[in-house]
C-alpha cells in the first residue's frame, strides 16, 4: 500500500515491480544480481482520483508513456529494497508533483518612475562611451 496523501491511496496491485540487472561500471557480481527495480503504473486503471488521473496525463514527462503507463527505473542503491523503496518514492513525488496547481501569472507594467530611471541611465552610459571617443 502507497500512502499519496490522507485520502489517496494505491493498493500493491496497481504498481508493477520487476527485478532486472543493473546498469553501469561492473564488479564482481554485475552479471549474477538483479538489483535495479523497473517501475510500471497504469494510470488508466488505477484507482486514482480522476482529477488525478487527468493531471497525470497532461504531463509531459518522459516517464508518461502514450499509452498512460507510468515507467520508472532505479538503479542508485546496491541492494533490491532500497532501489524498490526509491523507485515508490519517486512515484509518489510525480504524483504529487502532478497536483500542483500553478499560480495564474498577472501581467504587469513598470512603473513610471522606473522607466524614467532607466532611460535615465542609458542616457549616461551612452555619454561615457562617447567621451571615450578621439578628441578633435
Amino acid at each position: 500500500m502507497l500512502k499519496i496523501s490522507n485520502s489517496v491511496e494505491l493498493a500493491d496491485w496497481e504498481i508493477e515491480l520487476t527485478a532486472i540487472r543493473a546498469m553501469g561500471a561492473g564488479g564482481q557480481k554485475v552479471n549474477k544480481t538483479s538489483s535495479a527495480v523497473h517501475l510500471r503504473f497504469d494510470i488508466n486503471c488505477s484507482t486514482l482520483p480522476d482529477f488525478y488521473k487527468q493531471r497525470l496525463l497532461a504531463l509531459t514527462d518522459s516517464r508518461v508513456t502514450k499509452d498512460g503507463v507510468i515507467v520508472i527505473k532505479a538503479q542508485q542503491y546496491r541492494t533490491q529494497e532500497q532501489n524498490r523503496d526509491d523507485a515508490l518514492e519517486r512515484l509518489k513525488q510525480l504524483i504529487l508533483s502532478a497536483t500542483v496547481v500553478q499560480k495564474a501569472r498577472r501581467a504587469t507594467k513598470p512603473t513610471r518612475n522606473s522607466q524614467k530611471r532607466r532611460m535615465d541611465s542609458k542616457k549616461r552610459k551612452g555619454q561615457t562611451k562617447a567621451l571615450r571617443g578621439k578628441v578633435q
